[in-house]
């Protein structure tokens, strides 16, 4: 019977503010969709996977995550932090210091990021082969 209690109780503190029903992704107004967002974008992805490697400033982290423009960053990382997978921590050092790091919840979903990001990069060669035949059989189609 407790066991049947806490997963109402876990069911209704996932619940989905406007609608009702447990988070689900799929349904417009769940919030989780926007963290999904945060977390699978491009610069969202790529700056929880470095930060998975340790605790970066700034700079450092847009030296790592190659391409992200500051304002990119800036925003990424708000987001991330807004949603608790990222901490900034501000030192109060002159000039001042501001360091970030992954949270507990953070470091979890890079975990996962990561195990993604390592899979699709073991097998590119196969994607790579698939887009060589995608537009061999697109320009075969445009010369008819």
């Amino acid at each position: 019977m407790e066991s049947i209690e806490t997963n109402t109780q876990e069911e209704s503190s996932r619940a989905c503010p406007d609608d009702d029903l447990a988070f689900d992704v799929f349904s417009r107004n769940c919030p989780s969709r926007g963290t999904l967002e945060h977390v699978t974008g491009r610069w969202g992805s790529l700056t929880m996977g470095a930060l998975h490697e340790g605790t970066f400033r700034f700079n450092e982290l847009r030296r790592r995550v190659d391409g992200v423009s500051e304002k990119m960053l800036s925003q990424t990382l708000h987001a991330l932090e807004r949603d608790g997978l990222v901490q900034r921590e501000a030192q109060p050092t002159n000039p001042p210091r501001v360091d970030y790091e992954l949270t507990p919840l953070g470091r979890e979903v890079a975990e996962r990021l990561l195990g993604l990001i390592h899979f699709l990069e073991g097998r590119m060669p196969e994607v790579l082969a698939a887009r060589e035949r995608h537009e061999e059989m697109r320009e075969g189609l445009g010369r008819r």
